[in-house]
């Protein structure tokens, strides 16, 4: 038997700008040409068209659409790839006026999340989202069932049409994934609750896709997260514990990268998973230095923060790690450094340090930056505990960092200085409450005058 090469798709992207967003079109089209090529499409032409009013029913005018319909003749594309989301009335009359598959967005998008997809949660959260994408795109495209009867003989009432019979499949599929990811998030909660146990603070990193995450995550933990130069390489979140030279253990965690205009869709499928970005300790905001739409990125990135109640808005520590930092010629490493230099000068904005995931270069002072950070908010406490608490001597030197000890010769008793994270002075509080440790003492004496 012969095998037989796929036929490779060839698709003509187009990015949709107003006057208003020329500013950033040009990283707006590299990124849909990079997205189509995620997908395996061969990119045949790519080109951004200025918009000043939109059709409702066809999205560009009669004019347009027949110079692009030309286009895809002459390219044999069979694919157009739109960036920007097409209502489902522009998408079916533009795939009727041109005869090729049409692409927006979002859709895009979700067929990349598809692909990517290895967890059981992101393979159905991934499903999910697509689902309720379909559903608002059906349309009656069966002529041999027009309708379907409703039961027997004539006194059956006219049945559902073959829109509604789809339409109340889909709900169904719908229904049973919700109820299968609620089973999933519930797993996922306990072990949640179960690393909020053991009293590491968590660090999260975020970014847009494609800013080196995995990446620098590799770098820290060793853990072989699939890294590639490709948007959404990764997808699904991986938590990994660290010990810092400080002696702190921290738990780090890989998450979703994000992207401009980010389907709702998936917005709200993922929110489980971006659960992990809002209760974490600490973020890492991890940004492509040579990325020359860095600051419109940055602005996304900060957006989806926002819709998810999570960044320094909220009251979330967040440090911003410019990567890829090796990229730079010598005029831009050296902009980068004033930039970064200045910003670490003013008082309640996020560190910024320059660094290189490959390379090395910075992901020292980057880990000294997540330790200082993490440290900040930090319980320092003195503590008496008797003989007989052993116990509690223990679990200290355990989850704490021990700054001065000393032990009363006549009585036998302990006394402690040492510095807690929150989380785990609240547990020590809850596990030991006779002890009855105060909220903080301030700066720790010397050893030598404890």
């Amino acid at each position: 038997m012969i095998e037989r090469e796929a036929p490779v798709s060839r698709a003509l992207v187009i990015h949709p700008a107003s006057r208003a967003d020329m500013a950033r079109a040009d990283a707006r089209l590299e990124e849909a040409s990079g997205l189509a090529e995620a997908l395996d499409l061969e990119v045949a032409d790519a080109f951004i068209l200025q918009t000043r009013k939109i059709d409702s029913g066809r999205y560009f005018g009669r004019g347009k659409m027949a110079e692009i319909g030309d286009l895809i003749t002459e390219l044999e594309a069979n694919v157009a790839v739109i960036d920007t989301a097409l209502s489902p009335i522009q998408q079916r009359n533009l795939e009727k006026a041109w005869n090729v598959k049409v692409i927006d967005r979002t859709g895009l998008i979700l067929e990349i999340f598809g692909q990517r997809a290895r967890t059981k949660e992101g393979v159905l959260q991934v499903e999910l989202a697509r689902l309720a994408y379909e559903r608002s795109r059906l349309v009656r495209t069966w002529t041999h069932l027009e309708r379907q009867r409703g039961g027997r003989g004539f006194l059956a009432g006219p049945g559902e049409t073959q829109i509604e019979t789809d339409r109340r499949l889909l709900n169904e599929k719908m229904a049973k994934l919700r109820r299968q990811l609620d089973e999933v998030r519930r797993t996922r909660t306990l072990h949640r609750a179960q690393r909020q146990d053991v009293p590491f603070p968590t660090v999260a990193f975020v970014g847009y896709t494609n800013a080196g995450k995995s990446t620098l995550f590799n770098a820290l933990t060793g853990a072989g997260v699939f890294a590639q130069d490709m948007p959404f390489a990764t997808l699904d979140p991986t938590v990994r514990a660290v010990d810092l030279p400080g002696g702190t253990r921290i738990l780090l965690s890989d998450t979703v990268g994000f992207i401009t205009d980010l389907p709702t869709e998936l917005i709200a499928a993922f929110r489980a998973t971006l659960e992990e970005v809002r209760e974490a300790d600490l973020l890492v905001h991890v940004i492509d230095a040579s990325d020359p739409d860095r600051v419109g990125r940055i602005q996304d990135v900060e957006s989806v923060l926002d819709a998810i109640e999570a960044g320094p808005s909220h009251d979330q520590a967040m440090i911003e790690a410019w990567n890829k930092a090796d990229r730079l010629d010598e005029e831009d490493s050296e902009d980068l450094a004033i930039t970064v230099q200045m910003a670490n000068l003013k008082a309640g904005r996020p560190i910024k340090l320059a660094l290189s995931a490959i390379t090395g270069m910075g992901v020292e002072t980057f880990i000294e930056a997540i330790e200082r950070a993490l440290s900040t908010e930090d319980e320092r406490v003195e503590i008496h505990i008797p003989p007989q608490d052993a116990r509690a001597l223990a679990w200290l030197h355990a989850h704490g960092d021990v700054l001065a000890s000393k032990v009363n010769p006549e009585t036998g008793a302990t006394t402690l200085q040492v510095r807690l994270h929150p989380v785990e002075a609240g547990r020590f509080r809850s596990q030991f409450p006779e002890l009855a440790i105060p909220q903080g003492i301030g700066e720790v004496e010397d050893e030598d005058d404890f």
